[in-house]
Formats: structure tokens, C-alpha cells, sequence
């Protein structure tokens, strides 16, 4: 593991600090503010205004006045000002890079990748606005006619993590703003500078004002308590953990609000004996280090056929030892600090925990002096059954390793938990790594790739792993509600 000193002159670039309510840039309701931390050091990048319930209200109200003009607006309309947003975006992709590195802590060029991604969420939902189809026909006994239109479903609130500032904001925007919703985004309060520039370009772009607003604060809960108490809230999209997902599908139910939710995630990496294992390193170390492990679709445990079992750890140790770790800021970084100390806290119980149940750590395993919020890189073998990590999501970078001797016994190790987010396999026999992957209860797999997210692919998982999906045709229809016509 390399360490890195900060480099100089690395203020974060500039992005508004208020909140966004009906197209006016504004203080919260009490004046309050809180402070955005750069992770790398623990030193304070921004102070934001702090939203309160009030404020939410007053937000609620943004979106609702502006709902039917938006509504109304022509598909095309909405898709011209989504592509013009995307043009924006990419020109000012370098900024948000820095945001992001400066509020989330990720690699320079891990948050170039991110603001490309986001972006292309703008422009695929622009391509899907006008494509929001109906159905027409006559009624299997004849004696009427069946139409369907697609409806918006009105307003919409949206509260986005930390781990993905840009494109979990896009993500939840692009559908809503193309079906013709307006919203209401909660940011991480960890995050904030980045949705907030985000924004920003929407205004620029054209986005009427009151239908996209964001709220940042450092109090979460009664803020979102607020919007979803209020009739005017029809849709409520969330992204974090499953923790937080139960609380808010029960304030949601109140109101029969409906929810897509993309919840907490224990992704399996299954390589099967006949794998390249060339490949399947390589792919292990993409589902395991994107975003430092902090990512729902990070492998979260190693299921390795016995008679390579040896042979990909030694391949997988290798790869994690020579991972360079500092801040994102610092050229050549790869791996930069986890978001919180409560965060890397997490992170070492769980690595203690595998070891008190006779893990061994093959590189890591302890962190680095100095400040910020840094773990290393960190594989584990012989780890097992019972231990706290291949129960919990890590969101971390450790990779524990655990053989299996059968097929059978990957899938049922794979299956033993409330999570169903993505799987990820590797055979070179695609048809027997097919099968496998129909056999895995998880909403994505990855085959013999370590890398599943698409704007254009349905994202989203099963069990506890949440509801709906996001991307794709899919992510359209999350906000869309059809309304049928019977007539002669």
C-alpha cells in the first residue's frame, strides 16, 4: 500500500450552498447550516444551508404548482431541455469530477468516470421522453375498445447516498423530469455540493423553475417525515440501505405513496474451476475496489471453486497489495479514503470479527496512520461460516474468500441472504455460467464481468434488495402511472 501526500492547491471548485425552491436560491427556513467534511483529511470544504421541515413543505409546494405546466409540456419539449442538460454536464464534467472528489473522497479518475456516467443517464431518458407508449385495441369480446395512455405520476420525492453523488442524483431525475414529474431531491448530507451543481445545470439547461428542487440538510429524517405527510407526494424513489428502506416504506404507506426503493446488496463473486483466471482477477478487483468497495454493487464475498481457490487468492492478494491509496485528489491514486470514521469503524469490526473466527489476512487488515479516513486494501481467506461480513455489506475494501466444492454449494452459499441485488460469475462455459446465473436470486449477474451498471439496463434487485428499477425502459415507467378508457 502507497500512501500519498494532499496536493497543493486543491480547494474544491465552486457550487451554490443553498437550498433550490421554486427557481430561488435561498437560505433554510431557522438560517441554519452544516458542514461538508472532506474525507481525505477531516477538514470542512463547505458550510450548506440546512433544510427543515418548513422548508420541505415550502418545497412540496414548488412542485406541485409547477406539476401541470410540466406535465403538459410536449414530450419533445422535455426531451430537448434533458439533452441540453447532458451537453451542459459533459462541458462541465471536470468540475463535477473535483466535487466529487472533494465531498466523496473517490480517485480523480474514478469521479471522471462517474460524471461521464451521470451525464448519460440525461441523455438516455431525453432519448425515452417521447417514447412513453400507450396501447389501443378492441377488448377480447368485442364489445368495446381498450386505451391505455401514460400519465406522470405527480410529485416526486428523491433521497440519493452519499457513495454516488452525480449519478444517483441523474439517475432519479432524468426519468422523473422525461415522464413528466416534477421533483423534490434530498441529497446525502455528506454529498451535497454535487446534486447542488447538478441543479444548477438543469436551470441552465431550461428546467422551469419549481420543477426540480433540492433540499440538503444535516437532519434528514423530518424534512423527509414532511414530504411524505403531504397528499401532494405521489412517488418516493430512494437509494441506501435497507435499514432506512423499511422506515420509509412504513411512512409511504400512510399515504400510499408508491416507492422504488434500491436497498442494501451481498453480492456473491462465484469463479467456477474452469474460469480464466486472468479475467476473473481482473474482474474481481472491478466489483470489488469501484468507489474503494463503497458501492451496493461491490462483491461482497469471494466463492472460489476448490481447485483454483489457491491460485486466485494469490492472483487477487497480489492485485489488492499493489492498489496505490491516498487522496482522490493526488495523481495516481486509486483508492482514496472511505466517507465517515464511523464508516472505517465498520470496516475493522467486521475484519475483526472474521479473524477472531480464524480468517486470515493475506494483505491489509490495518489501518494507516495520519489523517482522513483511509483503509487499505484487504483480502481475507479461510473465513468462515457465521462471520459478520458475509452477512453484512462491507462497503469496504475487503474481499473475503471462501471455497465451495460443488455448483450446488456455490448457489446455496450465494442464496443465503435477505439481499438480492447482482451476482457475478465466471466460467469460460457460458451456457453452464448461464445456468448458474439463473439459479442466483438477484435482480442483475454479471458474467464474466465485473461491471453490470448501464443507463440503458434495468437496475434493481429482489428480497431486501428493494423494488422497481432504475435505468432502462424500466426506470421510465417508475413514474408513469397508465390510465385506461373503456369505450364503444
Amino acid at each position: 500500500m502507497t500512501t500519498h501526500a494532499p496536493a497543493a492547491g486543491s480547494a474544491p471548485p465552486s457550487a451554490p450552498t443553498e437550498l433550490l425552491i421554486g427557481g430561488t436560491w435561498r437560505a433554510g427556513g431557522d438560517g441554519g447550516r452544516f458542514a461538508v467534511l472532506d474525507p481525505a483529511d477531516g477538514s470542512v470544504i463547505a458550510s450548506v444551508a440546512a433544510a427543515t421541515p418548513d422548508d420541505a413543505r415550502a418545497a412540496v409546494d414548488a412542485a406541485a404548482t409547477a406539476g401541470p405546466g410540466w406535465a403538459a409540456t410536449p414530450p419533445r419539449e422535455r426531451a430537448e431541455v434533458l439533452r441540453r442538460a447532458f451537453d451542459l454536464m459533459s462541458a462541465a464534467a471536470e468540475e463535477l469530477a473535483g466535487l466529487i472528489v472533494a465531498e466523496m473522497g473517490k480517485p480523480l479518475a474514478e469521479a471522471r468516470v462517474e460524471a461521464a456516467y451521470a451525464a448519460e443517464f440525461l441523455r438516455w431518458f431525453s432519448e425515452e421522453a417521447v417514447r412513453a407508449d400507450g396501447a389501443y385495441g378492441p377488448a377480447p369480446n368485442g364489445a368495446h375498445r381498450i386505451l391505455v395512455l401514460q400519465q406522470p405520476i405527480g410529485v416526486a420525492v428523491l433521497v440519493t447516498p452519499w457513495n454516488f453523488p452525480a449519478a444517483m442524483a441523474t439517475r432519479k431525475i432524468g426519468p422523473a423530469l422525461a415522464a413528466g414529474c416534477t421533483v423534490v431531491l434530498k441529497p446525502a448530507e455528506e454529498t451535497p455540493l454535487t446534486a447542488l451543481r447538478i441543479a444548477g445545470i438543469l436551470e441552465e439547461a431550461g428546467v422551469p423553475p419549481g420543477v426540480v428542487n433540492v433540499l440538503p440538510t444535516g437532519d434528514p429524517a423530518p424534512v423527509v417525515r414532511a414530504m411524505l405527510a403531504d397528499p401532494r407526494v405521489r412517488k418516493l424513489s430512494f437509494t441506501g440501505s435497507t435499514a432506512v428502506g423499511r422506515e420509509l416504506l412504513a411512512l409511504a404507506a400512510g399515504g400510499v405513496v408508491d416507492c422504488s426503493m434500491e436497498l442494501g446488496s451481498n453480492a456473491p463473486f462465484i469463479v467456477l474451476e474452469d474460469a480464466d483466471l486472468d479475467a476473473a482477477v481482473a474482474g474481481a478487483m472491478a466489483a470489488k475496489m469501484r468507489n474503494g468497495g463503497e458501492a451496493c454493487t461491490a462483491a461482497n464475498r469471494f466463492l472460489v471453486a476448490e481447485p483454483v481457490a489457491a491460485e486466485f487468492t494469490e492472483r487477487l492478494t497480489a492485485a489488492m497489495a499493489a492498489v496505490r491509496v491516498g487522496p482522490g485528489r493526488t495523481p495516481g491514486v486509486e483508492l482514496g479514503p472511505l466517507i465517515t470514521e464511523q464508516a472505517r469503524e465498520k470496516v475493522e469490526r467486521l475484519v475483526a470479527d472474521a479473524c477472531d473466527r480464524g480468517a486470515r489476512v493475506r494483505t491489509g487488515g490495518e489501518r494507516p496512520g495520519g489523517p482522513g479516513f483511509f483503509y487499505p486494501p484487504t483480502v481475507l481467506d479461510r473465513v468462515a461460516p457465521g462471520s459478520a461480513m458475509l452477512a453484512e455489506e462491507v462497503f469496504g475494501p475487503v474481499a473475503p474468500v471462501l471455497t465451495f466444492a460443488t455448483e450446488d454449494e456455490a448457489v446455496a452459499i450465494a442464496n443465503d441472504t435477505e439481499y438480492g441485488l447482482v451476482a457475478y460469475v465466471y466460467s469460460r462455459d457460458l451456457r453452464r455460467a448461464m445456468a448458474v446465473g439463473e439459479a442466483l436470486e438477484t435482480g442483475m449477474v454479471g458474467l464474466n464481468r465485473g461491471v453490470v451498471s448501464d443507463p440503458a439496463a434495468p437496475f434493481g434487485g429482489v428480497k431486501h434488495s428493494g423494488l422497481g428499477r432504475e435505468g432502462g425502459r424500466a426506470g421510465l415507467h417508475e413514474f408513469l402511472e397508465p390510465k385506461y378508457f373503456s369505450f364503444e
